[in-house]
């Protein structure tokens, strides 16, 4: 996870604490293809993430494999996420309402979409699904930190710099 963040030049407790707001289902393989089965347009892999936003991160770093693997492969849907805040972070306009922290309106972004995460930052309130998932995240934010605490400092990139 440490090495798909810095790679990606994303802080890892950001990554991390997406990781853990997103472990509201559980990842094996078998359950996701019953789950898709069941339901075609599900999310998969460690960090939930759908068909289209998998398409564009996938076009947009060329990456290998199918939106599929995910379910799969964890190395290869923490690399895929990490990479999807990356895009998001692009996209952050520099100036924001101070409600939120950077990292705080980028989760938003990988909850609610670019669109939306853009419209949060001008001060747009975000609605009771959005708004939990902050929450949640606000509440997993020191759980990422503590998991990464114990990480050797040399595997542990600074946080990426602000616009």
């Amino acid at each position: 996870m440490v090495r798909s963040a810095r790679d990606a030049g994303v802080s890892p407790v950001l990554v991390m604490t997406v990781l853990h707001n997103e472990a509201y289902k559980p990842h094996h393989p078998l359950l996701e293809r019953l789950w898709q089965w069941w339901k075609p347009g599900a999310s998969f892999g460690l960090a939930n993430m759908h068909r289209a936003t998998f398409e564009r991160v996938r076009r947009a770093h060329g990456l290998p494999g199918r939106w599929q693997d995910l379910r799969d492969d964890p190395a290869f849907a923490i690399r895929t996420a990490a990479l999807h805040l990356k895009d998001l972070d692009r996209s952050l306009p520099g100036r924001h309402v101070r409600r939120y922290t950077r990292d705080e309106l980028l989760a938003l972004g990988y909850n609610t979409g670019e669109r939306n995460m853009r419209a949060f930052a001008r001060g747009v309130p975000p609605g009771p699904m959005a708004r939990s998932y902050l929450r949640r995240f606000r509440a997993y934010r020191e759980r990422a930190t503590e998991a990464l605490a114990g990480a050797d400092e040399s595997e542990v990139p600074p946080p990426a710099p602000v616009g």
